[in-house]
């Protein structure tokens, strides 16, 4: 079930990844949400500046929003591998999501 996160979470997210980008000579995109395009989690639109990544916040897990959000950048910066699997996990860490999800088992 996914926990609904308030618009806070998302703007603390959003502040963190992009200052991760900027501190790496990344653009850092503007994220809104949701995405004016119905029936998708998440949208780019460029322009001359960066980006605005549009992600859906509703119904979804925590973990997948950050995923979209993480992409943005990727996108934004048109980064592909290595470099873009390397800023994926320094992205996550800035996220607050330091090594494995750990499952508790009751």
């Amino acid at each position: 079930m996914a926990i609904n996160r308030s618009a806070l979470d998302f703007a603390a997210a959003a502040r963190a990844l992009g200052q991760a980008a900027r501190v790496r000579g990344l653009i850092a995109p503007s994220f809104r949400c949701p995405p004016r395009l119905a029936d998708v989690d998440r949208s780019v639109r460029r322009h001359a500046e960066g980006a605005v990544i549009s992600v859906r916040t509703a119904h979804r897990a925590w973990p997948a929003i950050i995923s979209d959000m993480i992409e943005g950048v990727i996108i934004t910066n048109r980064l592909t591998s290595p470099a873009a699997d390397q800023l994926r996990t320094e992205l996550w860490n800035a996220a607050g999501f330091h090594g494995p999800l750990l499952r508790k088992v009751a």
